[in-house]
């Protein structure tokens, strides 16, 4: 029975144009190789389309984009930072040219710079005030040109009677006196202070300090700087806020520091009240050996502050006979250093009588140069 079924087979197979077996054998291998495709997606738990369900990653995946580390990215840069990515504006560079005539000053604040001074500016017998009211020999020019670059002014009015803005001037003496301190000589402000903004505009990386014993209307004292192209470069600081560096001021083009010896002015907030801003040690003493370190006016507490440093004789006036001895370029220097003892920081300014005498600006590049830690 078994070699019939086989013999029955095989005939079938034999059989031209039957294919029923064929057919059927087709169909199964169809069954066995049709696969179902895998699910496509991003498989990265880390991109932000991540797709749980994802069987098979298909590139599609997107990853957020990376916090940028924020530096200076120039190599060339004193601050260079390797690791930054993204400049952020905050490169330093070393500075080749001197800020008040000293590379090391650009990138100190304007507070831990000692600059040289010169009192009652003005009071000179080349502007033709003499005693009782003179204090030094020599005018403007001669100071600037020796390195001053702070000055103390003394504004009134010409005539007690006449309190106008053309009546402004530079002048000596007490106006609670019962006459016109210009009695003894008066100066033109605007012609003074018109020759120091030729100068602040030749020696553009200088800054300025005035300290202005103000007995005009301040609109009147606003006008005259205004007049000699001052205005515009005048720095409005914020109180108890830290002082830009020199080179910070000279890149805002606001070199011109101006305090005054009375109350601030909302209006005029240029205008520093030296004894809010800062302090002073005595002045006028009797000898050098009287002068220390101690605060005298202002607020002890602020860093700014004026090394007072000339002395005065029997009748109470600046003595010119010892300016030599005061203005000792030595004894200027060890002085500074007790105060610097004393309050953690060189004297931003040393203010001086007759400073044809000794060297002011000599003490002061010294006192620059001592190293603070």
């Amino acid at each position: 029975m078994r070699v019939l079924t086989l013999l029955i087979t095989v005939v079938l197979l034999a059989v031209p144009g039957c294919t029923y077996l064929e057919e059927s054998t087709k169909d199964e291998a169809d069954e066995v190789t049709e696969i179902q495709p895998l699910k496509q997606g991003c498989t990265d738990p880390e991109a932000e389309n991540y797709n749980a369900e994802a069987e098979e990653d298909d590139g599609s995946c997107i990853y957020p984009e990376p916090e940028p580390i924020l530096g200076c990215t120039d190599p060339d840069a004193d601050n260079y930072d390797e690791t930054a990515d993204q400049d952020d504006g905050t490169c330093e560079y070393i500075e080749t040219i001197p800020c008040n005539g000293m590379v090391l000053l650009c990138h100190r604040t304007y507070d831990q710079v000692t600059f040289p001074e010169t009192h009652n500016s003005f009071s000179t017998h080349e502007d033709n005030i003499y005693y009782p009211a003179s204090n030094h020999l020599t005018g403007f020019q001669a100071q600037w040109n020796a390195g001053m670059r702070a000055f103390m002014l003394d504004t009134h009015y010409l005539t007690t009677a006449d309190k106008s803005e053309s009546n402004v001037r530079f002048c000596h003496g007490n106006s609670n006196e019962a006459f016109s301190p210009c009695t003894y000589g008066a100066v033109d402000p605007l012609n003074w202070l018109s020759k120091l903004e030729t100068e602040m505009e030749d020696e553009d990386r200088d800054i300025v300090t005035l300290l202005i014993e103000n007995y005009v209307e301040p609109d009147h004292l606003k006008k005259v700087l205004d007049d000699a192209g001052l205005a515009d470069m005048m720095y409005v600081h914020d109180m108890n806020t830290e002082w830009p560096t020199l080179i910070e001021l000279i890149n805002m083009d606001k070199r011109l520091v101006v305090f005054w010896e009375q109350s601030g002015d909302s209006d005029h907030p240029y205008f520093h009240d030296f004894l809010e801003f800062g302090w002073t040690t005595d002045y006028a003493n009797d000898d050098t050996e009287s002068m220390d370190c101690d605060p005298h006016r202002g607020d002890s507490n602020q860093p700014v502050y004026h090394m007072n440093n000339w002395l005065k004789n029997q009748a109470g006036l600046s003595d010119s006979q010892r300016a030599a001895e005061a203005n000792d370029v030595e004894f200027m220097v060890e002085r500074a250093i007790e105060c610097i003892e004393q309050h953690g920081k060189r004297p931003t300014f040393i203010a001086v009588d007759w400073w044809e005498e000794g060297d002011v600006v000599e003490a002061a590049k010294l006192v620059n140069m001592i190293d603070i830690e």
